[in-house]
């Protein structure tokens, strides 16, 4: 008789992968969106909520549903070589140079840096780094244990916290929503689609996926079949509960701007309904749910990272890699948030399109038998685009970096490209090279290997 696995058991998983997510990106930007968006609050929300949460789902389905052994397995479709120079830089991206450090950082800006004089500042976030790195370090040593200490432990007590800013700030709005500023006045839905790609998740996707078919096998569930349903159902939780809080946050601050007024960042913002509801107990209560939030994203990342740099190079072993990773985010985290943001950006505009496309790629992948041009043929020609992007949000950013060769081709895409103007230029690329990979008739590389990946997964 076949055994079924029992809901407890999906939901375990799905707070895990909940908490592996949800971190203080995942606060800050919702509530920053609902002031800027208004009354234009629900495409707003929809555009984010396709990018922060259906694609981080389409992310870890497609390595569960493809038979991949993780990023590297499945960007290695496209050619070996690619498989390690993406997944390396993806997990750089989510890992030591950007998303991790920016677990430390953002907890100290919003919770404890209000309260410190301005001249201190770097001493006392160094301070902070390090012991918020320490702890990450120690809890991280054992990734066996990852879905004990997120999913069962430091999850609910983040839900439990920030339930009770939630429930007050429904229960006593703060007053009605203002008018859509900026793009969110045109383009609501377009511009929370492109908010939601600075939570980084759709990313997290694809490299935490391999973190949750682990936790998922390490349950007794090792059939591929089955495998893959836990994945979804536990998805589906997860995003769930996801949906339902980015909703209410989302909704906090479009009815905050009468009160706290529009202010820098979604932190700020933050801060100023917790206090506005509880005082200085707010002050406390938003520096636990920040820290906690963080802590639990970074021990998932910290070990999700260090998994994949001791498979790629095994001579140095998981611990060390745990250490090593923790050092690295000590240090760039002490780089500050805004530098950290500011350079992010350009990386993600780059990371995005690409990481999108595969994740379509490995979902779709039985449909046109595993073949390796297909994969190529949407990869080359979307990094045709997303080099652009990256170049665009590069020379927003600092103006200096600005090309004449670069500009022309933007220009060129901009005047002939289907919605280039509003972020998806990449899909009609990514449609056409993958027509033509399809029909590609060199067809020396065969699928042969690719299944046989697959079929491993299962034993």
């Amino acid at each position: 008789m076949k055994h079924k696995t029992p809901f407890s058991t999906y939901a375990v998983i799905g707070t895990m992968l909940f908490g592996l997510f949800f971190g203080a990106g995942n606060l800050i930007f919702p509530i920053q969106l609902g002031q800027l968006a208004g009354t234009s609050f629900w495409p707003a929300l929809i555009g984010f909520l396709v990018t922060a949460i259906g694609l981080p789902l389409m992310g870890i389905l497609a390595i569960a549903l493809s038979g991949s052994n993780g990023l590297q397995d499945l960007a290695g479709r496209v050619h070996p070589v690619f498989g390690i120079a993406f997944a390396l830089i993806l997990y750089l991206t989510i890992g030591p140079f950007f998303a991790i450090p920016r677990t430390a950082t953002v907890p100290f800006v919003v919770g404890f840096e209000p309260f410190i004089e301005p001249g201190q500042s770097s001493l006392w976030l160094a301070v902070f780094s390090f012991l918020f790195f320490a702890i990450v370090y120690y809890f991280s040593l054992n990734a066996a244990k990852v879905m004990d200490i997120v999913g069962k432990y430091l999850t609910p007590a983040f839900l439990l916290f920030l339930s009770m800013l939630i429930i007050t700030a429904i229960v006593k709005p703060m007053g009605s929503f203002g008018e859509p500023t900026g793009d969110y006045s045109t383009l609501p839905f377009m511009t929370g689609f492109k908010e939601g790609y600075n939570t980084m998740d759709a990313l997290g996707g694809l490299a935490l996926g391999i973190v949750v078919i682990h936790a998922i096998k390490n349950l007794g569930i090792t059939d591929k079949k089955a495998i893959a349903q836990a994945t979804w159902k536990s998805g589906l939780f997860a995003m769930g509960l996801m949906m339902l809080i980015y909703g209410l946050i989302t909704y906090m601050g479009a009815s905050s701007v009468s009160i706290v007024g529009t202010l820098e960042n979604g932190g700020l913002t933050f801060a100023a309904v917790s206090q506005h509801y509880f005082g200085t107990f707010g002050a406390i209560l938003l520096a636990i749910i920040i820290v906690l939030a963080c802590l639990k994203t970074s021990i998932g990342l910290i070990i999700a990272c260090s998994e994949f740099f001791h498979s790629i190079y095994p001579k140095i072993s998981y611990k060390t890699f745990v250490l090593i990773l923790s050092l690295v985010s000590f240090m760039v985290a002490n780089f500050g948030l805004t530098n950290i943001i500011l350079f992010a950006v350009p990386v993600l505009m780059f990371l995005y399109p690409l990481a999108i496309v595969l994740i379509f790629l490995g979902l779709s992948s039985n449909l046109f038998q595993h073949k390796r041009s297909v994969y190529a043929g949407a990869m080359i020609l979307t990094f045709f685009l997303s080099t652009i992007d990256g170049y665009n949000a590069l020379a927003e950013t600092i103006p200096g970096a600005s090309h004449s060769l670069l500009e022309s081709i933007s220009n060129s895409y901009a005047a002939y490209l289907p919605l280039y103007g509003i972020g998806l230029g990449w899909i009609l690329p990514a449609l056409v090279g993958a027509v033509i990979g399809y029909f590609w008739k060199n067809n020396n590389e065969t699928p042969a290997v690719l299944d046989r990946k697959a079929e491993n997964l299962s034993s």
